[in-house]
């Protein structure tokens, strides 16, 4: 269960309430029966709603749960205990997620502004805005209602920042224009100048920088990890889709250009003018090429290296990125040459003294 001191808990809640958030179907159970709070699967009591999504690995704890009711899916039925109600949906982990912000729903503020903030005399601020101690807010930014602005992050000139959206901390804007219901987390740093300049081989005086006159432009629902970097455009703008989301340590070159709902992780890199369609999940430590164009709905596992346009719908693995196919045939034909390599080996002839 969420600890109190950090999260506010709305309910109970009836479970014909929950099957309505949840948008899923009571199989069993009570819709009188009231549910207290969400809780996993082991630590839940007969007060909680829990997940059970037809993970082997949780098996043993679905079998083993006190909760009062689990959402499941079809297939998970045969295995669920007689003592739980069930919720059946199509995607259980969806219909937890939206249980959960029942539970724990995001509240907007009355608004408040530190005295400690410096705010420019210009700057349009909507209503109910919350700004954190020392902050800094340049001239002409426009800040929509309900806007979080979180300690010491600083927001350039000029930029926009949509309704409901929230600023973490320690976070830096510039030559951004962002939509409505935005997230950026603690330390990130967008629209920056970017990695563009005239390489000098020695005999001209040093390199030259090339100004980077494009925007960041973060369409609604984005959400930016910790230490996230996006580099403003060098002359078109780099665009995060609507309902994008890109975790921790990512970063996204000047130009780039990201469809909607893609899914960036951790540490990967997408360098300059690259542009992704919708859907595209690039897993943990992925680097892609600059000026490259990958499709809609393309997967690409964690550590692939991709320097090559990609048509929609594949699934790409290693470095160089492959189809999986081809990936796993030649780690096969590699293993069996290893085998052979060992069979064939000579024994070390050994000393005798």
């Amino acid at each position: 269960m969420a600890d109190p001191r950090f999260f506010q808990k709305k309910g109970p809640f009836t479970l014909a309430e929950l099957a309505l958030k949840g948008e899923c179907r009571l199989e069993r159970g009570n819709p009188e029966l009231e549910i207290g709070d969400v809780a996993p699967l082991e630590t839940a009591d007969s007060s909680c709603l829990t997940l059970f999504d037809g993970s082997p690995r949780y098996q043993e704890a679905f079998k083993n749960t006190k909760a009062g009711v689990c959402i499941i899916s079809e297939k998970g039925m045969e295995h669920a205990p007689s003592s739980v109600a069930l919720f059946v949906a199509k995607y259980p982990r969806r219909s937890f997620a939206l249980i959960a912000q029942a539970f724990y729903e995001k509240e907007t503020t009355g608004g408040s502004i530190d005295p400690t903030a410096v705010i420019h005399p210009t700057v349009k601020l909507g209503k109910g805005v919350t700004i954190g101690p020392m902050a800094v807010i340049e001239a002409y930014a426009e800040i929509g209602d309900h806007v979080v602005i979180g300690p010491l992050s600083m927001i350039g000139e000029g930029v926009v920042i949509g309704e409901g959206s929230v600023i973490a901390s320690h976070v830096s804007i510039s030559h951004t224009l962002i939509g409505k219901g935005v997230r950026v987390k603690p330390g990130a740093r967008i629209g920056q100048q970017g990695f563009g300049f005239f390489r000098d081989t020695g005999d001209l005086g040093g390199h030259v920088d090339v100004p980077q006159l494009g925007r960041v432009i973060l369409h609604d629902h984005v959400e930016i990890g910790s230490n996230t970097t996006i580099d403003r455009g060098s002359g078109h703008d780099t665009v995060i889709g609507m309902g994008t989301h890109i975790d921790n340590l990512v970063q996204i070159g000047h130009n780039v250009q990201l469809g909607k709902w893609c899914v960036i992780i951790a540490q990967s890199g997408i360098a300059g003018s690259t542009k992704f369609d919708d859907y595209v999940v690039a897993a943990a430590q992925s680097g892609v090429a600059d000026n490259l164009k990958i499709g809609a709905g393309v997967r690409l596992a964690a550590k692939s290296g991709v320097m090559h346009n990609v048509t929609a719908g594949e699934t790409l693995f290693g470095t160089p990125a492959m189809p999986f196919k081809t990936f796993f045939r030649q780690l096969a034909v590699l293993k069996q040459l290893a085998e052979k390599t060992r069979i064939h080996e000579k024994p070390k002839k050994r000393n005798v003294s």
